[in-house]
This record gives C-alpha cells, sequence and structure tokens, in this order.
C-alpha cells in the first residue's frame, strides 16, 4: 500500500501495555513524516506503535490546505477525544481559514478551541454563512472584552463587522482602552481609538501618546477619573524606566488633573519599585512614600530587602512585621524575622522564631536547624502502592503515548498527551504516573506532574523526596565530582535546578543539556582545561555535559575563592552582575546578601540550589548503605567541610 494511503486510512489501534519499538524508531519517523519521505517499510514496527497517529499527523498537516475534507473528517473521526485530534483540528481550522473553506471550518469546529485568531475565524465563518445574528454580535463582544493584547490580523473582519452593526460601541472601545492603558500599550490604545467619534478620538489618541511619553498637553485634559487614571498610568510607566524623573514630574499632573490617593499610589508604587530593585539612595524615602493601602507582598518584600541591603537591622524587622500574617508565617521571612530580632536584641523572641521556621525542609528551615544545633525536619512519604496499580497506570494509552512521544524527543506533543492522561487520574494514579514516567526517563515530571497541579494544590506531596529528587547519571556525577573536589550533591542539585535531568534540555538562551551549558562557555573551558571539543551538539552527551559543567564549577569556585553561594549565583547570572553585587554588599552574611540580590531568579536559584544539595546528600548518602545525613547547609554555603547533621519527622515526635 502506497505510503500515503496508509497514513490518511490510519491503522488498527495496537494493543495497550505491549513494549513498543525503540522510541528512537518513532522520532525517525516523525521526522521523515515531516521532510515528506515517509516509507513505513523503512521504520520496521511503527505502524503498530501506540504513537504513530503522530507520525500521520505530521505527515498530513505538510499539505493542509490541498487536503480534501473528507480526508481531515476521517482523520479528527479517529482520533476523537484524543489531543492528536485537538492539535490537528487547530491546524485544519487554521488551513480553512486561509484558503476561506468557511463551511469546512464550520464542520470542524469546536467551542473548546481557545486559540483567539481561530475564534476570530470562527466569527468569519458564521459572517460568510449569513449568520451573524444576535448571538454572534454577543459573542465578538466577548472576545473584544477578552484580552488588552493586540488581536491577530484574523480579527480584523469581525470587528470590522461588528463595528459595521453597531456593535462596537464607544463605551465598549474606552473599556478596551483602558485596560490596554493599565498594560502600558500605547498602540492597542490606537486601535482601540479608531471608530470613536471625533472629538472623542482626538483624546482618546493623546492618551495614547502620554503612556508613550508623557507631555504637557495632558495638565490640560478634562478633570475627569478617565483623564486621571490614564495620566497615573503614563507616570507609572515612565517611574518603571525613570524614576527620578516621574517623581518629579507627578505633582504638577496631579494637582492640574486632581489625583485621587488611588492615583497617586499608582505611580509612587512603580517609582519606588524600580528604585529600590537597584538599591539607590533614594530607595527608603521612595518606599515611606507610597500609601500603606497601595503595599502588596512584592513591595513588603523589598522594603525588607531594602532595610537589610543598609543593614538597618531594625527597620527591617519593622518591615517584617508589617506582612500579613500569611506572608511572615512563609520560612523565608520567619527566619529573617528572627535574624533580626536577634541582630536587634530579642534573644528569645528569635529563638521561638528559629524554632518555627525550622520546621521547614527547605532553604531557611534548614539554616534555622542549624542555628539551633538540631536536626533538619525531613518526613519522607512512600505511598504503599501496589504493582498491579501502577501496572494499570502505565498501560494507559495516553500516558504510554506521552512517555514514547517524550523519548523521541517531541516535547510539546508529549505535554499534550501527558495532560489528557492526568485528567482522568486521581491523585493515587497521577503519583504513580509521575513514578512511571520517571522510570521513562522523564525526569521532570516529579517536578511539575506533583504538589501544584491543575490549579490545585497538594502540600503533602512536596513528601514524596524520591520522586521530586530524582538522581541519574550517578556515577559520573561522583567520578567528575571527585575528580573536581566537589560534593556529588551540589553537582546533581545544580542538575536537578538546571535540567531536572534532561540531557536534551535547551533553554531559550541556548543553554544546553542537563547542566545547561552555553556552546561558548563549554568551548572555552574545555580550551582551558585541555579538554577535547566536540562542538556544540556534544553537550547534549550525559557525560559530556557533566565533565564540562563539573570543570566550570571547580573553575568558578577556584575564582572566586571557594564560596560557593557566589559561585552558584555566578553559574545563573553570569559574572558581571556578581561583580556588581559583591561591590554593593561586601563582607555581608551569605544568607543576607542571597536574599539582596536584585534578580529574583537569581536570588530564588541560590537559596533552591543549596537546599536542594542538603536533599540530595541526604539521598546519595542513604543509597550507600547507611542512614541518610548531610553536611551543615551553613557549612555548605560557606564551602567549609564540617560534621554531617541528621534528619528527624517533626510529625512523629
Amino acid at each position: 500500500m502506497p505510503t500515503l494511503t496508509l497514513l490518511l486510512c490510519g491503522i488498527a489501534s495496537p494493543v495497550f501495555g505491549q513494549r513498543p519499538p525503540d522510541d528512537t524508531v518513532l522520532g525517525t519517523a516523525i521526522a521523515a513524516a515531516e521532510a515528506g519521505r515517509f516509507d513505513a517499510a523503512q521504520h520496521p514496527g511503527i505502524a503498530t506503535h501506540p504513537a504513530y497517529g503522530w507520525v500521520e499527523y505530521a505527515a498530513l498537516r505538510r499539505n493542509m490546505d490541498l487536503m480534501l475534507p473528507v480526508q481531515a473528517q476521517a482523520f479528527l473521526g479517529r482520533y476523537r477525544g484524543q489531543p492528536l485530534a485537538e492539535a490537528f483540528r487547530a491546524d485544519w481550522l487554521a488551513s480553512r481559514s486561509r484558503v476561506k473553506d468557511w463551511a469546512g471550518f464550520r464542520a470542524a469546529w469546536s467551542p473548546q478551541v481557545r486559540s483567539t485568531s481561530l475564534r476570530c475565524a470562527e466569527l468569519n465563518a458564521r459572517l460568510a454563512a449569513g449568520a451573524a445574528d444576535a448571538q454572534w454580535v454577543s459573542d465578538a463582544q466577548a472576545l473584544w472584552r477578552s484580552s488588552a493584547k493586540a488581536f491577530p490580523s484574523e480579527c480584523d473582519e469581525p470587528f470590522a463587522a461588528l463595528a459595521m452593526r453597531g456593535g462596537l460601541t464607544p463605551a465598549l472601545r474606552w473599556e478596551r482602552l483602558e485596560k490596554a492603558a493599565a498594560e502600558w500599550d500605547p498602540e492597542v490604545m490606537r486601535s482601540a481609538a479608531a471608530g470613536l467619534p471625533a472629538d472623542e478620538a482626538a483624546l482618546a489618541n493623546d492618551y495614547a501618546a502620554f503612556v508613550q511619553a508623557i507631555h504637557p498637553r495632558a495638565l490640560n485634559w478634562p478633570k475627569t477619573a478617565r483623564s486621571r487614571l490614564i495620566a497615573s498610568y503614563g507616570l507609572a510607566r515612565l517611574g518603571k524606566s525613570v524614576p527620578g524623573t516621574a517623581e518629579a514630574q507627578l505633582p504638577k499632573y496631579a494637582q492640574a488633573l486632581g489625583f485621587t490617593e488611588e492615583d497617586r499610589a499608582r505611580v509612587l508604587y512603580q517609582i519606588a519599585l524600580w528604585t529600590v530593585a537597584s538599591y539607590e539612595p533614594e530607595s527608603a524615602r521612595r518606599l515611606a512614600a507610597v500609601p500603606a493601602s497601595a503595599y502588596d507582598e512584592r513591595l513588603h518584600e523589598w522594603r525588607v530587602r531594602e532595610a537589610l541591603a543598609r543593614s538597618d537591622w531594625r527597620a527591617a524587622l519593622d518591615a517584617i512585621r508589617r506582612m500579613s500574617d500569611k506572608q511572615r508565617s512563609d520560612s523565608r521571612w520567619t527566619w529573617f524575622e528572627a535574624r533580626t530580632a536577634e541582630l536587634t536584641g530579642d534573644k528569645a523572641g528569635a529563638q521561638a522564631l528559629y524554632r518555627k521556621a525550622a520546621q521547614k525542609s527547605d532553604f531557611h528551615g534548614f539554616l534555622a536547624a542549624d542555628r539551633l544545633d538540631q536536626p533538619y525536619a525531613l518526613c519522607p512519604w512512600l505511598p504503599d502502592d501496589s504493582a498491579a496499580a501502577k501496572a494499570a497506570v502505565a498501560r494507559d494509552p495516553a500516558l504510554v503515548r506521552a512517555i514514547s512521544l517524550f523519548r523521541a524527543e517531541r516535547k510539546a506533543w508529549a505535554q499534550k498527551e501527558w495532560e489528557d492522561a492526568l485528567s482522568r487520574f486521581d491523585q493515587a494514579q497521577r503519583r504513580l504516573a509521575v513514578a512511571v514516567a520517571q522510570e521513562g526517563g522523564w525526569f521532570d515530571r516529579g517536578v511539575f506532574g506533583l504538589v501544584n497541579v491543575g490549579g490545585k494544590n497538594y502540600p503533602e506531596e512536596t513528601r514524596l523526596y524520591q520522586l521530586r529528587f530524582p538522581i541519574h547519571h550517578a556515577d559520573t556525577i561522583r567520578r567528575e565530582a571527585a575528580k573536581h573536589r566537589l560534593d556529588p550533591a551540589w553537582v546533581a542539585a545544580e542538575i536537578r535546578a538546571e535540567s531536572v535531568f534532561d540531557p536534551r534540555a535547551r533553554s531559550p538562551a541556548n543553554a544546553m543539556g542537563l547542566m545547561q551549558v552555553l556552546p561558548g562557555t563549554g568551548a572555552e573551558v574545555a580550551r582551558k582545561a585541555g579538554l577535547p571539543w566536540g562542538g556544540a551538539q556534544s553537550l547534549y552527551d550525559a557525560d559530556t555535559n557533566i565533565v564540562l559543567g563539573t570543570t566550570y564549577l571547580r573553575q568558578l569556585l577556584d575564582k572566586y575563592e571557594g564560596k560557593p553561594y557566589e559561585v552558584i549565583a555566578a553559574y545563573n547570572a553570569g559574572p558581571a552582575p556578581l561583580a556588581r553585587w559583591k561591590t554593593q554588599r561586601p563582607g555581608m552574611d551569605p544568607d543576607i546578601w542571597i536574599e539582596t540580590i536584585s534578580y529574583k531568579e537569581t536570588r530564588d536559584y541560590v537559596a533552591r540550589v543549596l537546599s536542594f544539595s542538603t536533599v540530595y546528600d541526604w539521598r546519595m548518602s542513604a543509597s550507600d548503605k547507611r542512614e541518610g545525613d548531610a553536611l551543615r547547609l551553613t557549612d555548605r554555603m560557606h564551602g567549609r567541610s564540617g560534621p554531617r547533621k541528621k534528619f528527624s519527622c517533626p510529625l512523629a515526635r
């Protein structure tokens, strides 16, 4: 049978649970289908692979504009209820929109489609069919209201038709314009203003111009709530980029337009936030100028950091105590409340707070346990799941396809199948699915498949340490760590933080492999260390990546005088930001220095890697035929050797 005919006709579903062919076969088959040279005979066993439909999909989407509707409907029917059908549907609908086959579009439409461009195309399809009734107007208006972002070109025609029918009222245009102003998007503001009456359009465009770059014409705007709102958004946007200028300009616009406290606060918030984020000299004064009603968790945190950066312990303690009870209960702020209480002379209060923080199994909890010289809190949970239950989950068709697609390096498709499988699983089955995925090499499911899933929180799953902290390539990690005099738990923690043990991981910045090494960095590290360099693609080899990543860690550790917390910051942010932070706050205690790092990503990353190192130390020491223990995090942070600590579960005491 010719290959294309085979693809269009489909195959009988295989018996799920049987071992599929090597997933590299699936990957090469998909690549061949995408290139238009797929021949089933050259890929033994592929026709019965559980994920074969995705090979078919890859071939069909190449020439979708020329496909017959009957073929598309057959594919949709064959894979009805699967993510594959919905992926195909989206492509098919886009194709029908391009060729203006509105009948074919409507035949394939599903109300579950959420794409804005396709929803606009669906409005066009009804418009072409003469079905622009009251429901059409209502649906078009709902779409207009749905976003403050720029709409795709597919929306031009239905919105023009809506305007012609009187459905885009001035009120709707102003509503969208105000939403766009809140997003600091003057182009969308101008687009929304295009159909307003002439006098209103002139004012609306002047509003957009002010958000883009403030101008004195605003001093003569009508003194309305809308003028005040737009002016405050424009000044707030300026406050993000040039806080001093925004602060200087605020009084005259506030007076001319009659700003309310809320309007002023909107501007003062941004001025304070972007001043303190750089620890500029005016930080404390500008933070104090923000009304208490405008403070949120983000600004409360920066108020603490600003005081910590100045070593003003009393101001930091006061800032922490202004937080909500919920925010203060986080181990981070419980720790710093204890630290600043101790630094201001309240040792008894500090001890109580340290005891509270030490109940948490994280960076600040471990620090608190060190302060109290008590075991680390850790309550591992090993659910007593039956082998039969796990085998049943492993046979789920969507899960089989998900793992196969992941192994075939089709992560986006794998994610669709994964989400479909989880939609039918209960909590216990989901945990088992994570275990099955990890056995198939998909380790990040222990991060993205537990604790926070589908908008629901399962805090007890933080105790699933075996799943949340996988270990792979352990022999290579130990070998290279020993060679470079590094703690293997630190290396494992870096891999967990960087790629969750995915050797094919690649970041938007082109960092590659397990330890997310940039090709330029890899080449330079190899040159300095006299190691062979096989080019960027060699970074996808696990052993090569660990060799170069650990060599780089050693080079950084030597450069930064054996201070791991500085090395971790440099590994994430680079040497230039680290040099700036060291210059700004020399000699500061590591925990305070880490918390005052300007970049949120790096601030959290350093704490996370140090915490992960402690957990991996426990895991890797336990695998050495002894009860798990770990180097004290305080010693680890300073790059010191020292006594090891036990772990104890507070729930069992």
